[in-house]
């Protein structure tokens, strides 16, 4: 979990014109200071429980909900906000099977039990354990194990004679986006993929497992969307335009940004027995995870059946708009968004941050109502669809692109917040200005700057000599 910086600050410091913190007036401060003083971290907690409460992925009753007490929250802050509506593909499972099938037999839970610790985990309206924008398939197939699925894992796989052509290969989560890894397999000629969390990276190799520790634990899974948003992010089916309801679509078949082979995630339980069953050579070292057994390549004399079929829907996706007008540039615009929709709960992804982000508006609410006129136009965001390929933002741009083009001066977007250390990226437009303000921004566990604490944690784990000599001199 990663710390970010003050984004409020960065949104007042962008309206008011000022290009860094250094050459900030007297005034700038003092409105800072004003701000500051509004945030409540007992209110962003309330908000945290709130919106966390139960299951709201995108196009569920519950989702509708929580875009509804966005909306009610924004309007009593005084700004101007309503709901914008797309319509857009979201496949949910209807059926997965995971199983070996000979000579050795085992059948995958492909279920993430209810712990008594957690009384979330047993809720009705969860999403099962599965990745979005899968294809449907069945098929059945010797394994291939492929480390992390990256283009350098399959060089190696054929210096040792392995061909994934016509297999199943298993991926290990990391080191890449998890839509790397299905599509490079596809690429290979592999006709499935499954994708796993090694105890080495996320498990008890590396701490306590949840619920005792913040580590997965032998039956957590990572969900995720698989879709190839390097092609184009948004509804697969509108590439370019808004889904609204009435959109021209493409068919599903020949969306260029969807796979075509069957893709599953599973949990270290139910990937175990799998990699047991490999036989061929022994990987690399760097190949090796934490299981307590000897690591294969594989293919061996098992055979791997999967089988995954998906309701693919069009389901309605609810992003919430709230303005307040710039008193002197009323057409040049600053846009902050934060999503809110979750694959389950999301109390970390996306809530943290849309906590925070209503904080931001209701203290801008209050700057409004004490007289305070910003010169620019805020526009404040709670996205929905992000989860499944940046949905609900990649429709509202495609719909207001007109807009967008002439009077957006600048995009501030958020995740999650935790403790940990201060990750930015963006425009090189901003940098000054986001390093400037991280200066300004006291981490609250070592009473330094966000950006002192970043810049140690590079010089302590940098990836070279050049790397933490430009940190040292402020480069980095």
């Amino acid at each position: 979990m990663r710390k970010y910086l003050r984004t409020g600050s960065l949104a007042i410091a962008v309206l008011s014109g000022i290009p860094t913190l250094a050459q900030t007036p007297a005034g700038q401060l003092q409105l800072e200071k004003k701000f500051d003083a509004l945030i409540d971290a007992k209110h962003i907690g309330e908000n945290i429980k709130l919106f966390s409460a139960k299951p709201h992925a995108i196009g569920s009753p519950q989702g509708k909900l929580v875009a509804e007490q966005i909306l009610a929250q924004f309007k009593s802050y005084g700004w101007d906000a309503k709901i914008e509506t797309y319509h857009v593909l979201f496949p949910t499972p209807k059926e997965r099977v995971l199983e070996l099938t000979g000579p050795l037999k085992y059948k995958a839970v492909l279920k993430e039990p209810v712990l008594k610790e957690d009384g979330t985990s047993g809720q009705e309206g969860q999403l099962p354990t599965y990745n979005a924008r899968s294809a449907d398939g069945d098929v059945e197939a010797e394994l291939v194990y492929v480390n992390f699925g990256l283009p350098s894992d399959y060089e190696q796989l054929e210096k040792l004679g392995i061909d994934v052509k016509g297999k199943i290969v298993i991926a290990r989560y990391g080191r890449s986006w998890r839509g790397i890894k299905p599509k490079i397999a596809q690429e290979h000629g592999a006709i499935g993929c499954i994708i796993y969390a090694d105890p080495k990276e996320d498990g008890y190799y590396q701490g306590e497992v949840y619920p005792k520790g913040p580590y997965k634990n032998e039956f957590g899974v990572q969900r995720g969307s698989v879709m190839d948003i390097v092609k184009y992010p948004g509804d697969p089916l509108t590439p370019g335009t808004a889904s609204t309801e009435n959109a021209q679509r493409l068919d599903r078949l020949n969306a260029p940004n969807l796979l075509k082979i069957p893709v599953l995630p599973i949990s270290a339980h139910d990937a175990k027995p799998l990699l047991a069953a490999l036989g061929g050579p022994v990987p690399p070292a760097d190949w090796r995870g934490a299981f307590p057994f000897t690591y294969h390549v594989g293919p061996g004399k098992a055979k791997l059946h999967l089988k995954v079929a998906f309701n693919w829907d069009i389901k309605p996706a609810y992003n919430v708009i709230a303005t307040i007008k710039g008193a002197q540039y009323p057409d040049q615009w600053v846009i902050r968004g934060n999503h809110h929709d979750a694959w389950v709960n999301g109390a970390a992804d996306p809530v943290s941050g849309l906590a925070s982000l209503l904080e931001e508006a209701k203290a801008i609410g209050e700057l409004v109502k004490s007289g305070h006129q910003f010169k620019r136009t805020l526009v404040y965001c709670a996205w929905d669809g992000e989860e499944p390929g940046l949905l609900g933002s990649t429709e509202w741009l495609e719909d207001h692109q007109q807009d967008l083009q002439q009077k957006t001066v600048a995009y501030i977007n958020t995740d999650g917040n935790g403790r940990g250390f201060l990750e930015a990226g963006g425009s090189h437009a901003l940098e000054g200005l986001v390093g400037d303000i991280a200066k300004q921004v006291n981490d609250p566990q070592t009473n330094v700057s966000v950006w002192e604490r970043s810049k140690a944690e590079i010089v302590a784990n940098g990836a070279s000599t050049k790397t933490k000599k430009n940190c040292w001199r402020g480069r980095a």
